[in-house]
């Protein structure tokens, strides 16, 4: 979803874009030519967080069919700063902590609301989820809380945090064709859930 960005549209305007498209998706539009019989919300970084918190909201307020898994790829759900891996990883693996404050300035989103941390959120109702992460990666540890939190509450759950690679292994296949079998194991997982 080409949601609305900061700074020039700060919290919560990418989530309730991203809220509206799978709101209208669910709606199966002629637009779209197809019948949607479920939603599969999938993102990496910020995308990640809208992956987790979309299902939340469609919890509390159901469109018109159900989230039937969420793949958040190294997103960030709970708050990373003062995290083991923002402190080993801040600087010279992609994401710096530098840059993590710009955006946490940029976005402005509000620390005790949800739709801004998930993990503040219920989880007892969460769909079907795989997380993934990325071992070098100064969030990595918001990604791992939120597995955490979705075991605690009894929920389905795969848990892949990808070794030696950075925050944004996603994008960077060409450069590093390792991240390519990466992102294959995440379908490979997201297969599977779906069939059982």
């Amino acid at each position: 979803v080409h949601y609305a960005r900061a700074p020039e549209a700060p919290f919560p305007a990418a989530i309730l874009d991203c809220e509206a498209a799978t709101r209208w998706v669910a709606s199966s539009p002629a637009e779209l030519g197809r019948t949607a019989s479920g939603i599969i919300t999938i993102g990496d970084s910020a995308g990640g967080n809208a992956a987790v918190v979309v299902p939340q909201l469609l919890e509390a307020n159901p469109a018109a069919v159900p989230v039937v898994l969420q793949v958040p790829i190294f997103p960030l759900v709970a708050d990373a700063n003062g995290s083991a891996s923002m402190a080993a990883f801040s600087e010279g693996f992609l994401l710096t902590a530098e840059t993590m404050a710009f955006f946490d300035a940029a976005y402005g989103a509000d620390r005790s609301d949800p739709r801004g941390f998930p993990i503040l959120g219920r989880h007892d109702n969460a769909p079907p989820t795989i997380v993934a992460t990325a071992s070098l990666d100064p969030i990595r540890d918001s990604g791992r809380a939120y597995a955490k939190a979705l075991v605690d509450a009894g929920r389905d759950v795969v848990f892949i945090e990808m070794r030696g690679v950075t925050h944004s292994f996603t994008n960077l296949r060409q450069m590093v064709p390792s991240t390519q079998r990466d992102l294959e194991r995440v379908i490979a997982a997201m297969r599977f859930m779906l069939e059982n």
